[in-house]
């Protein structure tokens, strides 16, 4: 019988098939520790799982606390593979990674590579492994790829976070590391949650029982909307061809430690397993520092604190026409040469009562508690919210931050408004007078409002991009002025970058300067995070460590 597809199409079919063969032949097969293999293993591990408690067999260990999680060692059979995997994986092309959250060199996705041994891991995680895991979970887990490669060295992180997002169940990390102490930092660092309550306790529930929603209890003290890291309670040293997972969950709060060995890499096949998301609380919100009007000082205190040339009101105008311009800029030398290195003197040797501000998925820094803040401190401190210095603002800038100076946008609507009224009457031949209705209703002038804390920063500072600051953003006046950063380079990190929502691109950078002081407007799409403070921070050219840090004065100003 005559066939209907043409002879070069059945040619090409044959193709296609030879190639799909060839590539399925350089698919290396592996084989995974044994515990995987074993029915039994499955069953206890899965109970042990259910009832969060621990469970040991050869190179398997689970441990629920703070968070369910298993850790395999020698999790590929032979060592030969393991090896060729890792010689693969160092061929790949990597991209450095930066942002608010992490700084790392990543692959691009092993979804699709067809290098064996990097095959023939995939389809061994993603099929026989993720049967595995989906029947100690009692889950169906999808059969979605989901897998990179990360490289970690000196000074790289990824900072704590719980890896929640639509889809993602489990979380797995494939180490394949050269011989790592603690010491080279670059840890798997899990953080406990104040998700533990006296009712919990009472009714003979372990913190994770957030995994179980088995209880009114539990589920009305997860709707409080509480599960907020707290401190870390285990870590995980990277250790050749162990692989370690966890369930994603509200409370997998984790994060990898700074790497500070300076010649080794810590090199990792990361990835999710998907399935169906664990029920989530609503979001702790945290509540934004307290604003505040300007305190009732005039302008003699301009006087004793500013360097008479800000004071000028010439120069006041060329300030106010380079900011319109540019929505920033930094004014050096601000404050008297004698009241900075007072004040400085004062921040590095009083005895301020420095309190850490955190949680750690949103924040990492010290704030000084302002009552044990020395008197050319708290003097300062007033400077930056007194009514004299609102009105400076309003010079510097042009916004309305004092009723002496009206908003210009709103001078050029009034106007328009008039006029438009004007013309709207003379069409008409009705009148153009305002009535005492349309004058009730003239929205009133807002208080211009600010907050602000005097902070330390040192390795380990820094603050990050969240959901609850995209939700409450809004027009804003941010204003920093540091003090101690003699010798600080952009290298150690501590510096603020403005970002749009939703966008990794940094829209400016502001380093921190002795005595400059850092304006910069941002509206309703705009956020700002502080760099991670790096290790290099505390290391001088010479190999010795020092204790290098920085204070500054972090103000909002609100119209």
């Amino acid at each position: 019988m005559a066939t209907k597809r043409p002879k070069d199409e059945c040619s090409s079919t044959d193709k296609k098939k030879k190639k799909k063969s060839d590539k399925e032949s350089r698919e290396e097969p592996v084989e995974l520790c044994a515990a995987v293999e074993n029915d039994q293993v499955k069953r206890a591990v899965a109970e042990a799982w259910s009832r969060r408690t621990t469970y040991s067999h050869g190179d398997l260990e689970l441990d629920c606390h703070p968070f369910p999680h298993c850790i395999f060692t020698n999790f590929i059979s032979s060592q030969a593979f393991a090896e060729n995997l890792q010689k693969e994986l160092l061929e790949l092309n990597f991209h450095e990674k930066s942002n608010d959250l992490y700084k790392f060199k990543q692959s691009d996705d092993l979804k699709k590579r067809t290098e064996p041994h990097i095959a023939g891991l995939r389809a061994a995680l993603f099929g026989r492994f993720r049967s595995w895991l989906g029947e100690v979970l009692g889950v169906e887990l999808e059969p979605t790829v989901d897998i990179s490669c990360a490289k970690y060295e000196y000074t790289d992180v990824l900072l704590c976070h719980d890896d929640e997002l639509e889809g993602r169940r489990v979380a797995f990390i494939l180490y394949l590391v050269p011989p790592w102490q603690s010491s080279d930092g670059g840890t798997l660092d899990l953080y406990t949650t104040d998700s533990e309550c006296p009712t919990v306790c009472a009714c003979a529930c372990v913190c994770v029982c957030v995994f179980v929603y088995t209880t009114e209890v539990c589920i009305s003290f997860l709707s409080s909307g509480y599960l907020q890291p707290q401190s870390i309670v285990k870590s995980l040293v990277p250790s050749w061809n162990t692989l370690v997972l966890f369930e994603v969950s509200p409370v997998s709060f984790h994060q990898v430690s700074e790497v500070l060995s300076q010649d080794k890499c810590r090199l990792s096949l990361s990835g999710w397993f998907h399935g169906p998301s664990l029920e989530r609380p609503p979001r702790h919100a945290v509540a934004p520092i307290q604003r505040n009007p300007h305190l009732p000082r005039d302008e003699t205190v301009l006087l004793e604190w500013i360097n008479p040339i800000y004071l000028d009101i010439s120069y006041q105008e060329q300030i106010q026409e380079e900011f319109e311009d540019s929505s920033e800029i930094q004014l050096k030398g601000f404050l008297k040469e004698e009241k900075f290195k007072e004040v400085s003197e004062a921040l590095r040797l009083s005895q301020i009562e420095w309190k850490k501000r955190g949680p750690p998925n949103k924040r990492c820094y010290e704030a000084a508690a302002l009552d044990s803040l020395p008197q050319c401190v708290s003097a300062c401190w007033e400077l930056l919210h007194s009514e004299a210095f609102f009105l400076l603002l309003s010079n510097f800038t042009g916004l309305r931050l004092h009723y002496l100076c009206p908003a210009d946008d709103e001078e050029d609507d009034d106007e328009e408004k008039v006029k438009k009224q004007q013309d709207d009457g003379e069409a008409t031949g009705s009148s153009n007078e305002p009535s005492s209705a349309d004058a009730s209703r003239e929205k009133e002038p807002s208080t211009p409002l600010c907050c602000g804390e005097v902070r330390r920063w040192s390795r380990g500072g820094y603050t990050l991009l969240h959901d609850g600051e995209a939700a409450r953003a809004e027009y804003a006046l941010d204003l920093v002025l540091p003090f101690g950063c003699t010798g600080w380079q952009s290298e150690f990190g501590g510096f603020t970058c403005y970002v749009a929502n939703e966008e990794d691109e940094e829209l400016l950078t502001v380093y921190p300067e002795d005595n400059s002081l850092a304006l910069v407007y941002r509206d309703k799409e705009t956020l700002k995070f502080v760099k991670h403070v790096n290790h290099k921070s505390t290391s001088e050219p010479d190999g010795s460590s020092t204790c290098r840090e920085f204070y500054d004065f972090s103000f909002v100003y609100y119209e």
